[in-house]
């Protein structure tokens, strides 16, 4: 299996994972990976879905079944996780060998402002207001996330584009 090549983005939801993702596998001619699709493949159901009927625990279990069905794949991809997938010890191992971990850190205010619309993610629903809730649920990530990556890229104030194309640069 060739590890090297691969870019695995993590990083909390709305910092441009799957975007970044998305345009950084375009420049290096290399097919896109997302778990949260992988997850709705295997479970033929939503993400939303698989939180509401199986609940959080086993959505967690399906993401890293998702990671370690990768283990085995041949070919270098760019792979774009979820934003809970690094807290499970096993997944911050399991990624590290896959490939080169690039956490996409993006600051509260930022994620606040893109994650405003976005009724799509579980773990933002409530009453708590959003900024808060961004900001407990980040406290609880950040370090693991720091843990789980080779390199930090802040994506504050970028394009797409600048952000994939700063990545391209600290990986060749």
């Amino acid at each position: 299996m060739r590890t090297d090549g691969n870019v695995i983005l993590i990083g909390f939801m709305g910092c441009g994972k799957s975007s970044v993702g998305r345009k950084l596998a375009g420049l290096l001619a290399v097919p896109c990976l997302d778990t949260d699709a992988l997850i709705e493949e295997q479970e033929k159901m939503t993400i939303r879905e698989i939180f509401t009927r199986m609940g959080q625990a086993y959505f967690r279990d399906a993401e890293t079944r998702a990671v370690r069905s990768l283990t085995g794949r041949e070919g270098r991809y760019v792979l774009s996780v979820g934003g809970g997938l690094p807290l499970r010890s096993e997944n911050r191992e399991l990624l590290k060998k896959l490939g080169t971990v690039i956490y996409l850190k993006a600051s509260v205010q930022t994620l606040s402002e893109r994650l405003a619309r976005d009724t799509s993610r579980p773990l933002l629903q409530g009453e708590e207001p959003l900024e808060e809730k961004i900001t407990r649920i980040l406290s609880e990530r950040e370090a693991l996330y720091e843990e789980a990556c080779s390199h930090v890229v802040l994506s504050d104030g970028k394009s797409i584009r600048e952000v994939a194309q700063e990545i391209k640069r600290l990986i060749t």
